[in-house]
């Protein structure tokens, strides 16, 4: 038998682009590495603020995510991800750039969980600021037309302690954001049949949406478990 070499580092399929944030990362949060089944390797952005990224488009850091993703594939990582649904807006960008599979955005799952819906039924996208989460980054995504977008509430626990960088969490508060932006998404729009996180600090709060909604709820990091059990 024959191998190759040319990696620094063998046995990590998962390479993830971190935002320059100190708040916390509590299990079921990509940027907790206890979150994954699989070893994974980090690289934080300098510069990439939540702030920045989310309320200001990650304008000039290109450069900067570009050269930390070819970081990780020379070390050797089989996909690519970030931690943060707003830089789908890199999706093209990054995805020229590198060799190996790059997934931006849980919101990149839109269309296909639009597809498996029963008809009369759509998807629905919660986010954590939707002031700010534009029809830019929904074309990025290619996420079907009409599709609706509700945001956590404005100043509440979990969006202020992310984007505001803040270092102490109530985790049982942000929950409840959680659950009464999803009862106002199914509430505002009863068609909705399926519920997608764009945010990817969203996850740990998943199973308390579908105790309260019913409904499915799909996040980045159930897509990127998918995608590592497709590359291993």
């Amino acid at each position: 038998m024959k191998v190759k070499g040319g990696r620094k580092i063998y046995g990590v399929p998962l390479g993830i682009l971190m935002l320059d944030a100190d708040f916390p990362r509590v299990p079921g949060d990509m940027g907790n590495a206890a979150t994954w089944p699989f070893p994974v390797q980090y690289r934080v952005v300098k510069g990439a603020s939540p702030d920045r990224v989310v309320r200001k488009e990650a304008h000039g850091l290109l450069p900067a995510f570009i050269e930390a993703a070819k970081e990780l594939e020379a070390n050797g990582v089989g996909a690519i991800t970030t931690n943060c649904g707003f830089l789908v807006l890199f999706q093209d960008q990054l995805a020229a750039a590198l060799s190996v599979p790059v997934v931006t955005s849980a919101l990149l799952q839109a269309r296909q969980i639009q597809s498996l819906l029963p008809s009369g039924r759509r998807v629905g996208i919660l986010t954590i600021s939707s002031e700010t989460l534009t029809g830019r980054h929904l074309a990025a995504a290619d996420v079907p037309d009409g599709v609706p977008v509700v945001g956590v509430a404005s100043g509440c626990e979990l969006q202020r302690v992310i984007l505001g960088n803040e270092q102490e969490l109530d985790v049982a508060e942000a929950e409840s954001d959680m659950v009464r932006a999803a009862r106002r998404l199914t509430e505002d729009h009863p068609d909705v049949g399926a519920i997608l996180l764009e945010c990817t600090n969203m996850p740990p709060y998943a199973a308390a949406v579908r105790r309260a909604t019913g409904l499915p709820v799909y996040s980045i990091v159930a897509l990127m478990k998918w995608l590592v059990d497709s590359i291993e």
